[in-house]
C-alpha cells in the first residue's frame, strides 16, 4: 500500500513539475532578447538554444510540448522573446505568424524626429506612439543617440515599442567589452562618446575625417574652446538646413555649443559605428579648425587664419 501511495505521489510530483516548467515563464523579470532561427533547424536545437539563452527551463518540455500539441512547424526569422512567456507563449510566436515581412533601415545621423516620421509613413507606428516609447527629442527621458542606426526585420506584430527594443539591444551588442573598458580607461562616460559620435556623424563623412574632427573636438573641450558645432545650433532650433546665422548662433540652448563650452547635454542624432569608434578613437593631429565645402570634403586648419581663409575660398 506504502509503495503504491509513493508511487502516485511521484507521479503527482512529475507531472507538477511537467505542467510548472511548461505553464509558467521562467522568470519574472522584465528584459526582451532578440533570437535568431536559422532556415534549417531542428526542434530539438532549438529548443536548445532556447535553454541556452536562459528562456526556457528545459529544452525537452518545450520539444514534448510541440510534439504533443503538433505544432512542429517553426518559422527561421527574428523574434523578440523574453523569460517572462511561457513555453506556450514562445511556441505561439515561432510557430504562429509570418516573420521577416519587411526590413526597415534607420539611417546614421538621424534624430528621433526623423525616425518617427519614417515610421509614420510605413505605416507602423505614429509619430505620438514612438515618442511615448523613446521621448522626444531634447526630453529629459529621451533615447536620442541610442536608437542603433541599422536594418531591422520587422513583422507585421511589430510596434514602436519592439522595435525600440530591438535598436537598444542592438546598441548594446555594438558596444562590446573592448570599447566600453577603452572608455573607462579614458575616464570617460558612454554617454560621453555617445554625445560626441552624435556631433561627428552630422559634421563629417568619412571615418578619416570624423577621427580627425573626434580629436579637434575633444581638445577644444580641454584648451576650454566652445565646440562651435553648427549641427548642435541646428538641433537646438530644430531646423535643417546647410549653414546658420549668426542669429541661430546665439539661442539660448543648452544644446547651442556656440554660446556654452564642452559638450551640449545629450546627444543630437543617432550615430552609426564609424562616428562611435571616431570618438573612442581620435587621431591624433594638430588642427583647430575644420569646415565642409559644398562637395563633402573637409579642411581643416591650424591658425583662426587659414580657418577664414578657407571659408572666404569653400563658402563664398
Amino acid at each position: 500500500m506504502i509503495k503504491k501511495i509513493l508511487i502516485l505521489l511521484i507521479i503527482i510530483g512529475i507531472i507538477f513539475y511537467g505542467y510548472t516548467s511548461i505553464y509558467q515563464p521562467l522568470s519574472e523579470e522584465s528584459g526582451l532578447k532578440i533570437f535568431n532561427i536559422e532556415k534549417g533547424s531542428s526542434i530539438k536545437e532549438i529548443a536548445q538554444e532556447l535553454e541556452n539563452e536562459g528562456l526556457i527551463k528545459s529544452s525537452s518540455f518545450l520539444i514534448a510540448y510541440c510534439l504533443l500539441t503538433n505544432n512542429r512547424n517553426i518559422q527561421a526569422g527574428e523574434y523578440l522573446l523574453s523569460p517572462q512567456m511561457n513555453i506556450p507563449q514562445i511556441t505561439e510566436i515561432i510557430v504562429g505568424g509570418k516573420v521577416n515581412e519587411e526590413k526597415i533601415t534607420i539611417i546614421e545621423g538621424w534624430d528621433l524626429n526623423d525616425i518617427a516620421q519614417y515610421l509614420e509613413e510605413k505605416g507602423i507606428s505614429t509619430k505620438e506612439e514612438f515618442f511615448s516609447v523613446a521621448g522626444k527629442p531634447k526630453s529629459e527621458n529621451s533615447l536620442e543617440g541610442y536608437i542603433f542606426p541599422d536594418t531591422y526585420n520587422i513583422t507585421s506584430r511589430d510596434t514602436a515599442e519592439t522595435i525600440v527594443q530591438k535598436a537598444l539591444l542592438n546598441f548594446e551588442k555594438k558596444m562590446n567589452a573592448e570599447l566600453r573598458e577603452e572608455i573607462e580607461r579614458q575616464g570617460k562616460t558612454i554617454d560621453e562618446i555617445i554625445i560626441m559620435a552624435s556631433i561627428i556623424e552630422k559634421e563629417v563623412r568619412t571615418l578619416e575625417d570624423k577621427k580627425n574632427v573626434s580629436d579637434v573636438l575633444w581638445r577644444r573641450i580641454e584648451s576650454g574652446m566652445p565646440l562651435q558645432s553648427c549641427a548642435t545650433v541646428l538641433y537646438a532650433i530644430e531646423e535643417k538646413k546647410s549653414s546658420v546665422s549668426t542669429a541661430d548662433t546665439q539661442v539660448d540652448s543648452p544644446y547651442n555649443t556656440y554660446k556654452y563650452k564642452g559638450l551640449p547635454i545629450g546627444p543630437i542624432s543617432n550615430p552609426g559605428m564609424d562616428s562611435i569608434i571616431a570618438a573612442i578613437y581620435p587621431t591624433k593631429n594638430n588642427y583647430w579648425y575644420y569646415l565642409s565645402s559644398p562637395d563633402g570634403k573637409t579642411h581643416f586648419s591650424v591658425t583662426l587664419e587659414e580657418h577664414n581663409y578657407k571659408k572666404n575660398l569653400y563658402l563664398r
